[in-house]
């Protein structure tokens, strides 16, 4: 096999140029030293396999090995071979170098403006795992040492149909698996044709933009909604209208745009909605439901932690409230189990499940085999659901401590009055003119993580000051002393009333 030493000589070399070439070949390897190019202790070939892969007499390559020794550019080691010296002679010379080339690079590149209109906005956290975190499971009751042992077998013979590129909307043992889950679990009309996993749910929404929506078409979003949702549609030359989510403001097209054309897409977590955590009511789903249809628009269900409800009888499906209705169902595994597995799924109307699966399979090369065998072996075996009983149970206990916490401390009125037992995060309500952005950086240097509610709107006007926390990744032991970090923030200036910024 050709070593990556010889493919740089190949390419560097120049033949050609005057002088000896073992001092051609030494000025080669000797700059690719100093560029970094061949890191310190890194494993030159040896002579003979070297000069037979480059072409060359190994008296060439043994010369400029030995002149590269006596520099101290490389080490000679018996039983070891030839290794970069940890320090080169010139390496200061090499980084002062690069670093004038950095200097003179110019100005920042030129994006698209989709781009800008991206960076200026970023959502997405660098840390993910925390008190108080919200939307983050807790991983380490993930079932690790059942996972391992369906990997291990699966891994032991697979068929050639796990590692190749996939094609139909994922495995079909794990879409029956999941429409099994689906009609039991969340009473969602589907079967397995009418499922297609994919790689997260941002890949589901971007997906169904892609198909559904033409530039200059509208779409409606919730407001407050979630921010996965405003960074792909800030990305697209589309119109966005905020369906506002009011508390006990229910009424016929309550909130609704009062203007413009029908959306073709209405993104809505009706069964949880995020972040404020109220339940869409049943006249207003099926209110949504009859425009969709008389309007031939779609409506995307983002179902994105039902499966945890602590209180109260389980919401359905606004999918599954009339057959073949005009809705795209999102569901995800990255609150069950962990949020690096990255499958989610949609459960399309029948009049779209060919072409999703077909554009699918155009845009993003499917795969993930192994992966979505072992989950199905998980779910057919029964570990899957009684993982969800086990966290249903220990999320249930960290909701009621938190709750306890900010009603003892805090006040009870301070906790989103509306918000359903369900979810992995609750709402902490601030004061109007308390800087919510201010206040969760100030807390996230102090270790607490958190989101500012305000961020969650895309109408400065309509935005509230709050904290979403959550409490499913925070062992027991930990929440009382991160609470009270987060008391110290919240009675510091960060925390005091003043104008937003």
């Amino acid at each position: 096999m050709k070593s990556i030493a010889a493919d740089l000589v190949l390419q560097r070399l120049e033949r050609t140029a005057p002088g000896a070439l073992n001092r051609r070949l030494y000025e080669c390897l000797r700059q690719a030293i100093l560029d970094g190019v061949l890191a310190p202790a890194s494993m030159l070939p040896a002579s003979r396999d070297l000069a037979e892969e480059v072409g060359l007499s190994r008296n060439t390559v043994m010369h400029a090995y030995a002149q590269l020794q006596a520099e101290g550019y490389v080490q000679a080691h018996v039983g070891r071979g030839t290794v970069v010296a940890d320090t080169t002679p010139d390496s200061q010379l090499s980084s002062g170098r690069v670093a004038k080339v950095i200097d003179n690079a110019g100005g920042p590149p030129l994006l698209a403006r989709r781009a800008q209109r991206l960076l200026a906005q970023p959502s997405a956290a660098p840390r993910q795992w925390g008190a108080f975190m919200p939307g983050v499971p807790d991983v380490t009751q993930f079932p690790h040492r059942t996972w391992s042992r369906l990997h291990t077998r699966l891994w032991r013979s697979p068929s050639p149909e796990l590692l190749s590129y996939a094609h139909g909307g994922g495995l079909l043992s794990l879409r029956q698996a999941i429409a099994e889950h689906l009609r039991v679990a969340r009473s969602v009309h589907c079967e397995p044709d009418q499922i297609l996993v994919t790689e997260g749910v941002h890949q589901a929404i971007d997906l169904s933009l892609r198909m559904l929506v033409d530039p200059r078409d509208t779409v409606w979003v919730e407001e407050p909604g979630y921010w996965g949702f405003h960074t792909l549609l800030r990305t697209e030359a589309i119109r966005v209208r905020p369906l506002r989510v009011e508390p006990g403001d229910d009424g016929p097209r309550a909130g609704w745009p009062r203007e413009g054309k029908a959306p073709r897409l209405i993104f809505v977590t009706p069964s949880h909605q995020y972040p404020l955590g109220s339940v869409m009511s049943l006249g207003r789903r099926r209110e949504l439901l009859d425009f969709a249809r008389s309007t031939g628009g779609w409506i995307v269900e983002d179902d994105y932690d039902s499966e945890f409800r602590f209180a109260g009888r389980p919401i359905p499906s606004m999918q599954g409230l009339e057959p073949d209705s005009p809705v795209i169902y999102v569901g995800t595994f990255s609150k069950t189990l962990y949020p690096g597995l990255r499958v989610a799924y949609m459960v399309l109307p029948r009049a779209l499940a060919q072409p999703f699966r077909t554009t699918h399979a155009d845009l993003y090369r499917e795969g993930h085999g192994i992966t979505h065998a072992a989950l199905t072996e998980l779910m057919d075996s029964g570990h899957y659901a009684a993982h969800i009983r086990r966290m249903r149970v220990l999320y249930a206990r960290r909701r009621a401590m938190l709750v306890d916490l900010v009603h003892r401390h805090i006040g009870p009125d301070s906790l989103q009055a509306h918000a359903s037992n369900a979810g992995l995060h609750l709402t902490l309500s601030l004061p109007e003119g308390v800087d919510d952005v201010a206040l969760a950086q100030a807390a996230g240097a102090r270790g607490i993580l958190s989101r500012p509610l305000s961020m969650y709107y895309q109408v400065p006007s309509h935005a509230r000051p709050g904290l979403l926390l959550g409490y499913a990744c925070v062992k027991e032991e930990d929440m009382g002393p991160a609470f009270q970090v987060l008391l110290d923030v919240l009675s510091s200036p960060f925390g005091s009333s003043r104008s937003r910024r």
